[in-house]
């Protein structure tokens, strides 16, 4: 490699050869095997094998995922996922946003999981291809709403229904905890250890958790039509009208009096005043396979749990923006 006296600047540059990586001892060829290897392993197993020093796979590896990013391209999405990742303990958390047509995160940052950082995303993303957005995916976080009705007023925004019923689930727990405390010696046998035997739908039982879950049931009444009411609350997504969505769930929401469940009348009250993001599961448009998102997060669990923790966010950026590019 040749070393040059630079004429603008007077300086001592080495020559840039286009078949060197960004650390000129290795080739991109090689740069790009590493990468490859890390997708699959821990930097430390790579380091270990190729006998190289922890930070340089660590580049190495960057680099390759920052080629898989450029080969990319700029997306365009007309269908969007929001969600919020935790990184770190103390609720610090970074705004996730993915493509869910490609099906394939694009976005990645912010400070928090504030209205501030929802709209460097709009920005990064730029008005053009903001208004192109058809469909904004989302839970019903107050801050992710505003943003997206700000900046992509077109968008229909749809609320996640795996974090609907989580708020049922927690609320059916609640009435479990409130039976647990109110009942004394014996009566307890009943629904000690049965809290994921409730939350569970009945087809994902164990034949021993179905016997469970119906000497539970048997034994106590309020719990009883608390699950009822929570298995008969998934018929709402079948609906293809909103009209008839709504019938059905005011229907729901009177089954609930004199029954004593005041959780699920909180419930029924958070579902009210959001209406508008969970009635518009109706349109046959808005069908879009939720599950992405949710797999998303948890691969990003997997990642961050492989590292034991990631203090270097930008290589936690890289990392999660590339978990489903095709590899180089």
């Amino acid at each position: 490699m040749r070393r040059v006296d630079c004429v603008q600047c007077g300086k001592v540059k080495r020559e840039r050869l286009p078949f060197l990586a960004d650390n000129p001892f290795y080739t991109n060829r090689f740069a790009f095997y590493v990468g490859r290897r890390c997708r699959a392993s821990t930097i430390k197993d790579i380091a270990q094998e190729l006998h190289l020093n922890w930070h340089t796979v660590k580049e190495l590896e960057k680099q390759y995922m920052r080629e898989q990013l450029r080969r990319a391209g700029t997306p365009a999405p007309k269908v969007v996922g929001i969600d919020e990742i935790s990184i770190k303990k103390r609720h610090v958390y970074r705004i996730l946003v993915s493509d869910l047509v490609r099906e394939r995160p694009i976005w990645f940052g912010g400070k928090d999981r504030s209205e501030a950082s929802m709209d460097e995303f709009f920005k990064w993303l730029g008005p053009k291809k903001s208004a192109g957005i058809r469909m904004a995916v989302m839970d019903m976080w107050k801050a992710f709403r505003n943003s997206t009705q700000t900046h992509a007023p077109q968008a229909s925004i749809l609320f996640d229904k795996f974090h609907v019923l989580r708020h049922l689930g927690e609320a059916l727990d609640k009435v479990r905890k409130s039976e647990y405390a109110r009942l004394s010696g014996k009566d307890r046998r009943f629904i000690k250890g049965q809290k994921y035997t409730l939350l569970s739908s009945r087809e994902n039982l164990t034949l021993e958790g179905r016997k469970s879950l119906k000497l539970l049931l048997a034994a106590n009444r309020r719990l009883n039509t608390a699950y009822l009411l929570k298995e008969s609350f998934g018929q709402l997504w079948d609906y293809r009208r909103e009209g008839w969505a709504k019938r059905f769930f005011q229907n729901w929401r009177e089954s609930l009096k004199w029954q004593r469940l005041k959780p699920y009348k909180k419930f029924a009250q958070m579902i009210e005043s959001h209406w508008d993001g969970i009635a518009a599961h109706c349109a046959v448009e808005n069908k879009v396979a939720l599950g992405f998102v949710e797999g998303l997060n948890n691969k990003v669990r997997v990642i961050q749990r492989r590292a034991y923790g990631l203090r270097d966010e930008e290589y936690l950026r890289l990392k999660i923006l590339t978990c489903m590019l095709p590899a180089l």
